[in-house]
């Protein structure tokens, strides 16, 4: 490898029972867990981060334990909030943040804010010597880290994402490369 190339496997976590930070993995999510570490066992993993909700912890513990490695949690790669109160129109709320980064709506976070902080994550990350890094987080923010380096994703490749999902970003100087490696 390259040393200037890294590489960042972006995972959104499996099949969970609910959205709070609590919720725990289905049944089917633990088994997902375990195939997400299998599908990991060729790949070089140096360094895990994950969100700190429970369910992308679970999605990735059979990988580090697999690995013998640690967890590094932060809490940048939590949910995004996209507003204070239940709304039986988030997904057009949802949608509408996509048109437009800086819509924030009461007690929610904008699109941009909530791609910088998963941004910061990566940038920090890339300065350390790990060259195949794990980073476990959700769907919303992980397709607004997603369309930081690719424009095109948006709220539709956010619907089509699948849990888990695995996205390969391969950094090389300062481009990026972005390419879905998991098959549903």
């Amino acid at each position: 490898m390259n040393r200037q190339e890294k590489v960042i496997y972006l995972i959104r976590h499996c099949e969970a029972k609910g959205q709070e930070p609590e919720a725990a993995l289905t049944n089917n999510g633990l088994m997902q867990a375990k195939e997400l570490a299998q599908f990991f066992l060729d790949k070089p993993i140096n360094c895990i981060i994950s969100s700190p909700y429970t369910r992308a912890l679970n999605s990735i513990k059979p990988l580090a334990e697999q690995l013998g490695r640690t967890i590094q949690v932060d809490d940048r790669l939590s949910e995004r909030i996209l507003c204070k109160a239940p709304n039986e129109n988030w997904l057009e709320m949802l949608k509408a943040t996509f048109a437009d980064l800086e819509l924030t709506y009461e007690g929610g976070e904008s699109s941009k804010d909530a791609m910088n902080r998963g941004i910061h994550v990566i940038k920090e990350y890339l300065q350390k010597d790990a060259e195949h890094i794990a980073i476990v987080t959700h769907g919303n923010l992980m397709s607004l880290i997603l369309h930081s380096f690719d424009q095109r994703f948006g709220f539709n490749e956010w619907r089509q994402l699948t849990n888990p999902d695995v996205y390969k970003l391969t950094v090389l100087g300062h481009s990026v490369y972005v390419e879905r490696i998991w098959e549903a």
